[in-house]
């Protein structure tokens, strides 16, 4: 088993695993899953689990802990209105038993209550945006802007902002997946985060070096993908073919603003999506993301990606303009107009871009070196936690409980 850096072996402590909600296996459930590769032995709690059974495998067999917001969410994406009950939902799990808890948060999972005898790492996806930053957007797309029903809305989403700040200060260390979302969380918090990117699966998105004569994006779809104006963008330029992988919510606009150059496949399963990404001529991103890790698939399959020039891209995508090894290029305005300029200029530019440039950009990504990094990082970090905790005590207590035993027997301690 790995120790950490500082030569303890942090597996060895009883380890809880907290995910906001389990309802698809996405960019976070990832990111999960290699947490729970580092730890193996740890326990899983989630507000809601309700994971078909195909996508239940990253999860090794665990049966994950639910709050009561189990009981009441259903199967027509509801959990959304449930938001006002979540704070209390996550104080509710009762985490007394373990030595290092570990939140996967872009919600609320970050405020679970743990002790001064437990060390709490929190690898943050996004702050909750919907109560931050965007929180006019988000009362926009709910038709909440005016009446009784909005001013109820932004009261909520005030307390959530308050609960939300008091918590940030019983996280022991924070993680960010970007440089971006560390920003973020040094704005709205106060306090660092060390970065450490999501992994991209290398094994299973194959370097592709024969391109079609298609353009592809793929998402859910959301109105924060933008995938309404990829659309609009190649319907004004019927002479480019479009694919697009994914449904949701935003389906029928997205249709309505499509060509007949545009194709709409809905859902694909795991390898179509990969034999699609592989063949592109570059993979399209319109979204202003934490992270990212759709462009990252696309150029671990040898396709460039011509992406928003905000949030997280701008760390995973290198420009045509500014690098000597360029897997791609941005564009500077979330509209078709600035969408259609790019992939003109793409287009002139294009033979400057490998795919074998796109391939090695994507393998500074690997989940290895993502398992290696937050092993490290929490292990020193635990380490250094409890020997600050040794330092306090003012007379150390002989029980059976193993972070009890930590507390007096590791180098160090003041006898």
């Amino acid at each position: 088993m790995p120790f950490d850096s500082s030569g303890f072996l942090v597996e060895k402590a009883r380890v809880a695993v907290i995910h906001d909600w389990l309802y698809t296996y996405g960019g976070a459930e990832r990111v999960l899953e290699q947490i729970l590769a580092v730890f193996p032995n740890a326990d899983v709690f989630s507000l809601f689990d309700t994971l078909p059974e195909s996508q239940r495998g990253f999860l090794g067999g665990r049966k994950v802990k639910t709050s009561f917001i189990q009981k009441l969410v259903r199967g027509n994406g509801n959990h959304r209105m449930l938001l006002p009950l979540m704070p209390l939902a996550v104080e509710q799990f009762d985490l007394s038993d373990y030595d290092l808890v570990i939140s996967s948060s872009y919600a609320v999972a970050k405020g679970v209550i743990t002790g001064p005898r437990q060390f709490h790492a929190s690898y943050v996806h996004s702050p909750m945006r919907y109560a931050w930053d965007l929180q006019h957007e988000y009362l926009r797309n709910s038709k909440l802007t005016s009446g009784p029903k909005a001013w109820i809305a932004k009261m909520l989403l005030h307390k959530m902002r308050l609960w939300d700040m008091r918590t940030s200060n019983s996280v022991d260390a924070y993680v960010a997946n970007s440089n971006f979302v560390a920003q973020r969380i040094w704005k709205l918090y106060r306090r660092p985060a060390k970065v450490i990117s999501p992994p991209v699966n290398l094994d299973r998105f194959k370097l592709g070096e024969r391109k079609g004569d298609f353009y592809f994006t793929a998402s859910r779809l959301v109105q924060y993908k933008r995938i309404d104006i990829i659309a609009e963008a190649f319907s004004r330029t019927p002479e480019r073919r479009l694919v697009i992988a994914g449904e949701g919510p935003e389906m029928r606009k997205i249709q309505a603003l499509a060509g007949p150059n545009v194709e709409i496949l809905g859902h694909v399963d795991a390898e179509r999506l990969t034999s699609l990404m592989q063949q592109a001529k570059a993979f399209v991103f319109a979204a202003e993301e934490d992270f990212g890790i759709v462009p990252l698939e696309a150029q671990a399959c040898g396709t460039p990606v011509i992406a928003f020039g905000r949030g997280g891209a701008l760390e995973t995508v290198r420009g045509l303009l500014n690098s000597t090894q360029p897997t791609g290029m941005f564009f500077n305005r979330q509209n078709a107009d600035s969408i259609v300029e790019a992939v003109d200029l793409f287009e002139q530019m294009a033979s400057r871009i490998t795919p074998q440039a796109c391939r090695a950009n994507a393998l500074r990504f690997s989940e290895q070196r993502f398992r290696e990094d937050l092993l490290g990082f929490v292990g020193q970090e635990f380490e250094r936690y409890f020997q600050h905790y040794d330092g306090i005590r003012p007379e150390p207590m002989i029980e059976n409980d193993w972070a009890e035993k930590r507390l007096i027997t590791h180098p160090g301690h003041a006898a």
